[in-house]
């Protein structure tokens, strides 16, 4: 049974937080608001371009917006993760504004101290329906790994030792593959529409976390990742997820507590 806590508040509140307590994360797991919202409706609570959450606000911040929310997402994510830790990012592209979610990550590139060390292809188990003029039906999405850019080579992975070569010590790994399967999310849920998949969180988990790692979602959503952290870890394993909707937030405490009642 994993350790873990729902933080009813900003993500950007939670790394405050983090940071005056002087903790630190070993992974940070997430599916971040991909800010691909057709609407242009601009309410109040909508101008609040860290306030934008499914079922209590919109996801519709420009790119200019959306870069510069994401520059500030990071260089607050550098003050918390662990030497060595590596941020899964899961983001998509929309088919409004598709150059978004390179521009975004170029601005990480550019403004903070990451780089993008790996992409990984999520292959989904049915398609997005996007048939629309001449864009293609997407059926996968990316989790890009991320690491600070003096960390590029020492970055923590799971990948074991095949063998070693004994005249110079170079080391040969096992392949571990930039491709996962997994169904598209862990159910429907009428609060948010844009949950993802607790089996991707398993496989990632796999491959980059230790059981006694502290793992933090700062868009924890319905819980994927805490469902994650629970079949995966121990009672050393340790998992945080910031979430604004409170109404999200009791969904996932219902959800945790449903698969601990079944285990019993």
């Amino acid at each position: 049974m994993a350790k873990i806590y729902f933080k009813n508040e900003n993500c950007f509140t939670t790394l405050k937080n983090m940071v005056d307590a002087n903790y630190t994360v070993d992974i940070i797991l997430t599916s971040p608001p991909y800010s691909t919202s057709r609407s242009k409706v601009k309410t109040e609570k909508a101008m609040d371009t860290y306030n934008r959450r499914y079922d209590i606000c919109l996801d519709d911040m420009t790119s200019e917006e959306y870069r510069e929310w994401t520059v500030d997402l990071f260089n607050n994510f550098d003050k918390v993760l662990s030497k060595n830790g590596v941020v899964l990012y899961n983001v998509s592209y929309g088919s409004e504004n598709p150059s978004a979610l390179w521009l975004s990550l170029l601005s990480i590139i550019e403004k903070t101290n990451f780089m993008i060390a790996d992409t990984i292809i999520w292959k989904k188990r049915s398609a997005l329906p996007n048939n629309v003029g001449n864009k293609l039906t997407r059926i996968t999405e990316f989790v890009f790994v991320i690491c600070r850019k003096d960390e590029y080579k020492t970055f923590n992975i799971n990948k074991k030792v095949k063998s070693v070569r004994q005249d110079t010590g170079q080391k040969y790994y096992e392949n571990m593959y930039n491709f996962i399967e997994a169904p598209n999310n862990d159910g429907a849920c009428k609060l948010n529409k844009a949950t993802y998949s607790s089996e991707l969180c398993l496989q990632l988990l796999e491959m980059y976390a230790q059981k006694n790692y502290k793992i933090y979602d700062p868009f924890m959503g319905t819980g994927t990742t805490a469902i994650a952290c629970e079949k995966w870890g121990n009672n050393e394993t340790v998992c945080i997820g910031s979430e604004l909707s409170e109404a999200q937030v009791q969904y996932s405490k219902e959800r945790l507590e449903m698969i601990r009642n079944n285990n019993k």
